[in-house]
Order: C-alpha cells, then structure tokens, then sequence
C-alpha cells in the first residue's frame, strides 16, 4: 500500500494524529534495536529440536 492510498483511506486528520503520536515516542535502546533485528532476521525463531515420541498404545488395547 502507498503513502496515498493510505492517506485516501484514513484521510489527513488520522494521517496527522498518528504521526504526531509517533513523534511523541522515546528513541529505542540500542539494546531494543537488536533485539529486534534479531527477530527480523529470523522471524520463526529458533527451529526447535525434535523430541521424543511416546508410544502410547489406544485405550482399549491398554486394558
């Protein structure tokens, strides 16, 4: 989505407010700003490992 079509659909006002709410936010730490690149850069996380499987036998052989 553009700049403009965003403006077209929440009209100058919205555009305006939401930007000077951004204005009003604190610089990241440098500690958030990695911490976010981190996540950018592997947004699904660590693959986790496999782990073992129990074999559970179904209820009426169990008996």
């Amino acid at each position: 989505m553009t700049r403009e079509e965003r403006l077209a659909i929440l009209g100058p006002e919205t555009v305006a407010k939401i930007h000077a709410r951004v204005a009003l936010a604190p610089e990241p730490t440098d500690e958030l700003v990695e911490e976010l690149r981190r996540i950018m850069t592997n947004p699904a996380g660590e693959i986790p490992t496999a782990t073992p499987t129990v074999d559970v036998q179904p209820a009426a052989d169990a008996a």
